[in-house]
């Protein structure tokens, strides 16, 4: 007997979604940083073994969306109600619900297995656990509540058996030694938007998309150019800094780490260009895979 499904993570933003998820997948799949909307996509991660694939989706966190780009990325979230086998429903600690009542409705009414796992316990005392778990269990009385702690990896294995058991019996969706439906590029976009959300202030990382123009994978060397784009004159000379130094740093900081992810020497060439309005414009949108 086999099984396999897709196991979709939902909430607010910063609640910790993709940190559970590279916990849950063993890999850095999703970037993480502390500002909110760092995640922009739907990303795969994929676990397998002989008796089951397990598929976790990231999603981004829920708002309500002010321009086209958020428009996607909500309906990022909407699929993920759409093809799910289990859902978590991830809170943080103190939270009262989600940001969009639609979507809390539809958590409510699933027909499908919900996981309601309560995060970042390990900022709270017991008595206030009880109380919050309490008050979910009120709130969602279908769910299933888990107090966990994605960064410190408490109750994982927990959460990790409980979704085996949950899942429906079905062949693999995807080859086995597969780990993620994005590709290479889309990795190497990620990596340099996360240095640009660490170390940029204000608008500067909502304005940004990157684009890998070229990715040639040698035998000992990946070659890559990216182009960071930006919405104003103004972004592009807060993003190259006095000299340069502030590009650099940034690319310094994710070659580091897409070494350690291809696990192979990389030489990233950045550049910035300014493309105005892109995160309105649907058919830019399109081209770096929104709709």
């Amino acid at each position: 007997m086999h099984k396999a499904g897709f196991v979709n993570i939902i909430g607010n933003p910063n609640v910790g979604k993709s940190t559970l998820m590279n916990a849950l997948v063993g890999e850095h799949i999703s970037i993480i940083t502390n500002k909110a909307q760092t995640t922009r996509h739907r990303i795969l991660g994929i676990v397998n073994s002989d008796d089951y694939q397990i598929i976790f989706s990231d999603t981004p966190g829920i708002i309500k969306p002010a321009y086209e780009l958020q428009e996607s990325m909500m309906n990022f979230v909407k699929s993920a109600f759409e093809d799910a086998d289990i859902l978590i429903y991830m809170v943080e600690i103190g939270e009262k619900g989600l940001k969009n009542e639609a979507f809390f409705n539809k958590i409510n009414q699933s027909k499908i297995p919900v996981l309601l796992l309560l995060n970042k316990i390990d900022k709270s005392d017991q008595d206030f656990v009880l109380k919050q778990v309490a008050y979910w269990k009120e709130k969602l009385p279908l769910a299933e509540i888990f107090p966990i702690s994605a960064l410190e990896n408490f109750n994982l294995q927990t959460i990790f058996d409980r979704i085996i058991e949950l899942l429906p019996e079905s062949p693999p969706f995807y080859p086995k030694d597969q780990l993620t439906d994005k590709t290479e590029r889309f990795f190497v976009n990620e990596k340099i938007r996360e240095k640009i959300l660490m170390h940029y202030k204000k608008e500067i990382p909502y304005s940004v998309e990157v684009d890998t123009e070229e990715f040639y994978d040698g035998e000992k060397l990946i070659k890559i150019r990216s182009i960071i784009m930006v919405e104003r004159e103004t972004q592009k000379g807060i993003l190259i800094g006095h000299k340069g130094k502030a590009l650099k740093r940034v690319g310094t900081e994710a070659r580091k780490d897409l070494e350690k992810f291809f696990k192979k020497k990389v030489f990233l060439e950045l550049y910035v260009k300014v493309n105005k309005n892109w995160r309105n414009d649907g058919k830019q949108l399109k081209r770096f895979g929104y709709n």
